[in-house]
């Protein structure tokens, strides 16, 4: 995979918020899941900078909801991951658990 079509930590974490709350995946509760999950504090402009480069990444899409039910409401933008945002994850946990068992055993030969 090119450089440019990698997911970045801060990118799967939000890719992973995504996925995890399904429809309901619009900015502010991405930020929030993140914010309660990660325990990592993010201003809203980072969440949609890196929603806007997964897009471009083909990583996720977005559409407009319904404008909110008050008087001048705004509509919302929601997000879904793409197959190859899911595929994209998939590496990346497949990657990880590979390093962490060598890590595991490497770790405990090391206490003998």
């Amino acid at each position: 995979m090119a450089k440019g079509e990698r997911l970045g930590e801060f990118e799967e974490l939000i890719l992973l918020c995504v996925c995890t709350l399904g429809e309901e995946a619009y900015a502010v509760r991405i930020q929030a899941r993140l914010e309660e999950v990660a325990e990592r504090s993010t201003a809203l402009g980072g969440i949609y900078a890196a929603l806007d480069r997964m897009e471009r990444k083909r990583f996720v899409r977005s559409w407009l909801g319904e404008p909110a039910a008050v008087r001048g409401g705004r509509r919302k933008r929601f997000y879904a991951a793409t197959q190859r945002g899911i595929a994209a994850l998939n590496h990346l946990r497949d990657a990880r658990a590979h390093l962490w068992s060598q890590f595991d055993s490497t770790v405990a030969g090391a206490g003998s």
